[in-house]
């Protein structure tokens, strides 16, 4: 799911690595990206969510015998099909919330790299794959290395050690993030990812959704989160266990790694990643986040002590917020002024269902389109 994006298309390099098949792909509005995929791995199914790129895409592929499938319904019977065991989840935003709650009650196997579906429902998602039997393994980098810390000693935790590249703007004072442009966020120093996920790293956004999604695939409470600022992304993030001592998951910064573990644990096969040389590292460096600057992670931080429909509320906000900066239509210190006011407009709801989450999501969207 997500094929032609940042993760997707790293995690099919992956699968063409491994030797693995290919029964479906999803994707949004880039046909032409998509029929290339689709002539190499000939999935059974393509789901395009939106209409004319599917309409498109069905012109494309009409020699194939691909079926191509669209809007909504599409992406959920995409991530549904029988013939899969594995779903990677690699799109971006709520959009990937029922998709994978239908993947979940099949049974599958949840490759997951998609921050939403945890953020906004990750006690239903929980609840759900427990009651089907299905596995949820993170893709995520820091949330991989957690998984693995844990391997052999899940009751015996501490807290978790969240690391966190500080971003293109680590170092920089309130004053000075007032005027960085476009160009200057979407520069990360160690990562290439798409834009969305660039921007949430240079608020350090993408860290607090980090801590709620790790509050829910390990079942902790966010005082048991510690996040640090690692410049160099070698150690992708840590275990402290009761009697004090670290157990932590070091590796080149390249996501390839996380995605080939999602897809063969319990086992490990030789990767196309490159090796970590530490005679080369120079030096690891750690320091605690500067919250006053980069208010988004404060605020996330917040939001996940107060639980409930308000990490939907900030999500949706903040994905909007990060649509409109790239539009050139906010600054970038006001994507978090438009998530602080999301956030402070909404009364909690402590448990709420899926579709009061879908139409929350929508309607904060929506809010901020109009204002």
């Amino acid at each position: 799911m997500g094929s032609t994006g940042s993760i997707g298309t790293q995690s099919l390099e992956v699968i063409k690595s491994l030797g693995r098949r290919v029964i479906a792909l999803t994707g949004n509005r880039n046909t032409s990206l998509m029929e290339r995929q689709a002539r190499e791995f000939m999935p059974a199914v393509v789901a395009m969510y939106d209409e004319k790129a599917a309409e498109d895409l069905r012109a494309r592929l009409r020699d194939t015998g691909i079926r191509v499938v669209s809007g909504m319904e599409g992406l959920i019977e995409a991530a549904a099909i029988k013939e899969t065991g594995t779903v990677i989840t690699a799109v971006v935003g709520m959009i990937g919330l029922r998709p994978t709650m239908a993947a979940i009650r099949e049974g599958k196997r949840i490759a997951l790299a998609n921050k939403e579906t945890l953020v906004c429902a990750g006690s239903l998602v929980m609840d759900a794959a427990e009651k089907y039997g299905a596995e949820i393994l993170p893709v995520d980098s820091e949330h991989s290395a957690i998984f693995q810390c844990l391997t052999g000693s899940p009751r015996e935790v501490k807290r978790l050690i969240l690391t966190a590249s500080g971003g293109p703007f680590r170092g920089k004072s309130a004053e000075e993030l007032g005027h960085v442009t476009k160009s200057d966020a979407l520069r990360h120093p160690n990562w290439s990812m798409g834009a969305k996920i660039t921007i949430d790293s240079a608020t350090m956004m993408n860290k607090g959704l980090e801590l709620i999604e790790a509050m829910h695939l390990f079942n902790v409470e966010p005082e048991q989160i510690r996040i640090l600022v690692h410049p160099q992304s070698i150690v992708h993030s840590a275990v402290e266990y009761v009697d004090n001592s670290i157990i932590a998951q070091m590796g080149a910064p390249d996501m390839k790694i996380p995605i080939q573990l999602a897809l063969t644990w319990p086992n490990r096969e030789m990767s196309t990643a490159p090796e970590l040389d530490f005679t080369k590292l120079g030096g690891l460096t750690f320091e605690e986040p500067d919250l006053k600057v980069f208010r988004c992670l404060e605020l996330a931080i917040r939001v996940a002590k107060e639980g409930g429909l308000l990490k939907t509320v900030m999500n949706a906000a903040n994905e909007q917020a990060v649509s409109l900066f790239l539009q050139d239509k906010i600054s970038f210190n006001g994507i978090y002024e438009c998530v602080a006011g999301a956030v402070s407009g909404y009364k909690n709801n402590p448990n709420p269902g899926i579709d009061e989450i879908l139409e929350t999501d929508r309607e904060v969207r929506q809010f901020l389109i109009e204002n």
